[in-house]
C-alpha cells in the first residue's frame, strides 16, 4: 500500500508541475520561452501518464504480503 501512496503523490506532483508550466507558457514573453515551458509541460504530462499506468498496475496486482 505504501507504493500506491508514493505513486499517487508523484502523480499529483507531476500534474501540478504540468499546470504550472502550462501557465508559464501562457505568460511567456517570447517564443523560445513559450516553447521551453510547453516542453516541460509535455514532459510532466508524460510522467503523470506513466505514473497513472503504474498506479493501475499496483491496484490490479494481488497482495502477496504474508
Amino acid at each position: 500500500m505504501s507504493e500506491e501512496r508514493d505513486t499517487e503523490k508523484l502523480r499529483r506532483t507531476q500534474s501540478e508541475r504540468e499546470e504550472q508550466e502550462e501557465d508559464m507558457a501562457q505568460r511567456a514573453e517570447d517564443e523560445h520561452e513559450t516553447a521551453q515551458h510547453e516542453r516541460r509541460a509535455d514532459k510532466a504530462r508524460y510522467l503523470r501518464d506513466k505514473l497513472e499506468e503504474r498506479a493501475e498496475s499496483e491496484r490490479e496486482r494481488p497482495n502477496t504480503t504474508h
